[in-house]
Protein backbone atom coordinates (compact mmCIF):
# COMPACT_ATOMS: atom_id res chain seq x y z
CA UNK A 1 0.00 0.00 0.00
CA UNK A 2 1.32 3.51 -0.90
CA UNK A 3 -0.29 6.91 0.54
CA UNK A 4 -1.19 9.65 -1.98
CA UNK A 5 1.88 11.67 -0.20
CA UNK A 6 4.64 9.14 -0.91
CA UNK A 7 5.54 9.19 -4.48
CA UNK A 8 8.86 6.55 -3.93
CA UNK A 9 8.58 4.66 -0.93
CA UNK A 10 12.30 3.27 -0.58
CA UNK A 11 13.52 7.39 -1.05
CA UNK A 12 10.80 8.87 1.02
CA UNK A 13 11.89 6.27 4.08
CA UNK A 14 15.62 7.19 3.74
CA UNK A 15 14.70 10.92 3.97
CA UNK A 16 13.66 10.14 8.13
CA UNK A 17 17.00 10.48 10.94
CA UNK A 18 14.89 11.48 13.97
CA UNK A 19 12.65 8.96 16.05
CA UNK A 20 11.10 8.14 19.39
CA UNK A 21 10.66 4.66 20.58
CA UNK A 22 7.15 3.89 21.76
CA UNK A 23 5.55 0.87 23.30
CA UNK A 24 2.23 -0.41 22.64
CA UNK A 25 0.47 0.41 26.45
CA UNK A 26 -2.51 -2.07 27.59
CA UNK A 27 -4.70 0.96 27.50
CA UNK A 28 -4.34 1.76 23.84
CA UNK A 29 -5.73 -2.25 22.65
CA UNK A 30 -9.19 -3.14 21.84
CA UNK A 31 -10.98 -6.08 23.01
CA UNK A 32 -8.93 -8.25 20.55
CA UNK A 33 -5.53 -7.00 21.58
CA UNK A 34 -4.60 -5.20 18.35
CA UNK A 35 -3.64 -1.25 18.85
CA UNK A 36 -6.85 1.14 18.46
CA UNK A 37 -7.16 3.10 15.69
CA UNK A 38 -6.40 6.60 17.17
CA UNK A 39 -3.51 5.58 18.74
CA UNK A 40 -1.14 6.32 16.70
CA UNK A 41 -2.15 10.18 16.10
CA UNK A 42 -1.24 10.21 19.90
CA UNK A 43 2.03 8.59 18.90
CA UNK A 44 2.11 11.49 15.94
CA UNK A 45 2.09 13.99 18.26
CA UNK A 46 4.60 12.79 20.74
CA UNK A 47 7.09 12.30 18.04
CA UNK A 48 5.88 15.52 16.66
CA UNK A 49 6.75 17.36 19.81
CA UNK A 50 9.89 15.60 20.51
CA UNK A 51 11.11 16.44 17.22
CA UNK A 52 10.30 20.36 17.81
CA UNK A 53 12.01 20.26 21.25
CA UNK A 54 15.15 18.54 18.95
CA UNK A 55 15.35 21.64 16.37
CA UNK A 56 14.90 24.09 19.52
CA UNK A 57 11.40 25.51 18.78
CA UNK A 58 9.18 24.24 21.95
CA UNK A 59 11.09 26.44 24.40
CA UNK A 60 10.20 29.54 23.03
CA UNK A 61 6.28 28.57 21.92
CA UNK A 62 5.86 27.10 25.83
CA UNK A 63 6.49 30.38 27.07
CA UNK A 64 3.85 31.96 28.16
CA UNK A 65 4.93 36.02 26.89
CA UNK A 66 5.53 34.02 23.25
CA UNK A 67 2.99 35.41 20.48
CA UNK A 68 3.23 32.03 18.59
CA UNK A 69 1.74 28.77 19.02
CA UNK A 70 2.17 25.43 16.97
CA UNK A 71 -1.49 24.48 15.46
CA UNK A 72 -2.33 21.52 14.08
CA UNK A 73 -4.08 22.13 10.85
CA UNK A 74 -4.52 18.64 9.39
CA UNK A 75 -3.43 15.33 10.34
CA UNK A 76 -3.53 11.80 8.44
CA UNK A 77 -2.76 7.52 9.13
CA UNK A 78 -2.53 5.17 6.60
CA UNK A 79 -2.99 1.75 8.29
CA UNK A 80 -0.34 -0.83 7.15
CA UNK A 81 -0.22 -3.72 9.65
CA UNK A 82 -1.90 -4.37 12.55
CA UNK A 83 -0.27 -3.63 15.78
CA UNK A 84 -0.57 -5.49 18.70
CA UNK A 85 -0.45 -4.92 23.00
CA UNK A 86 3.34 -4.33 24.21
CA UNK A 87 4.69 -4.59 20.91
CA UNK A 88 8.00 -1.97 20.50
CA UNK A 89 7.51 0.79 17.21
CA UNK A 90 10.03 3.29 16.44
CA UNK A 91 7.94 6.49 15.18
CA UNK A 92 9.91 8.12 12.23
CA UNK A 93 9.42 11.96 11.81
CA UNK A 94 10.63 14.48 9.31
CA UNK A 95 9.84 17.70 7.71
CA UNK A 96 8.83 17.63 3.77
CA UNK A 97 8.11 21.01 3.41
CA UNK A 98 8.04 24.60 4.57
CA UNK A 99 5.30 27.07 4.27
CA UNK A 100 5.81 30.67 4.74
CA UNK A 101 4.09 29.84 8.17
CA UNK A 102 3.38 26.01 7.72
CA UNK A 103 5.44 22.44 7.98
CA UNK A 104 4.42 19.47 6.42
CA UNK A 105 5.40 16.82 8.41
CA UNK A 106 6.08 12.92 7.83
CA UNK A 107 5.64 9.92 9.87
CA UNK A 108 6.75 6.48 9.95
CA UNK A 109 6.22 4.11 12.46
CA UNK A 110 8.13 0.62 12.08
CA UNK A 111 8.13 -2.63 14.26
CA UNK A 112 11.15 -4.16 15.50
CA UNK A 113 11.28 -6.64 12.38
CA UNK A 114 11.75 -3.34 10.25
CA UNK A 115 8.05 -3.76 8.85
CA UNK A 116 6.00 -0.65 8.23
CA UNK A 117 3.14 -0.29 10.43
CA UNK A 118 1.83 2.55 9.72
CA UNK A 119 2.36 6.36 7.91
CA UNK A 120 1.22 9.69 8.17
CA UNK A 121 1.42 13.20 7.32
CA UNK A 122 0.41 16.55 8.73
CA UNK A 123 0.24 20.32 8.60
CA UNK A 124 1.20 22.44 11.60
CA UNK A 125 0.96 26.31 11.33
CA UNK A 126 2.23 28.61 13.61
CA UNK A 127 -0.44 31.08 14.87
CA UNK A 128 -0.43 33.88 16.82
CA UNK A 129 -2.32 33.31 19.88
CA UNK A 130 -3.93 36.38 20.63
CA UNK A 131 -5.25 36.70 16.99
CA UNK A 132 -5.51 33.36 15.44
CA UNK A 133 -3.99 34.73 11.86
CA UNK A 134 -0.65 32.90 11.08
CA UNK A 135 2.94 33.81 11.65
CA UNK A 136 5.72 34.25 8.75
CA UNK A 137 8.93 31.97 10.06
CA UNK A 138 11.99 33.90 10.87
CA UNK A 139 15.42 33.58 9.73
CA UNK A 140 16.27 31.52 12.80
CA UNK A 141 13.24 29.25 12.18
CA UNK A 142 14.39 28.38 8.36
CA UNK A 143 17.78 27.75 9.18
CA UNK A 144 16.74 25.26 11.82
CA UNK A 145 14.31 23.77 9.81
CA UNK A 146 16.50 23.77 6.79
CA UNK A 147 19.70 21.60 8.36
Amino acid sequence: MQSSYISNMEEWKKGFSFSVPVQVRFSETDMFGHMNNTVPITYFEYARIEFLKHLGFMGKWMHGDSEAIPVVADIQCDYVKQVYFEEQLNIYVKIESIGNSSLDIHYLAMNKKEEMCFTGRGTIVQMNRVTGKSIRWNESQLERVEA
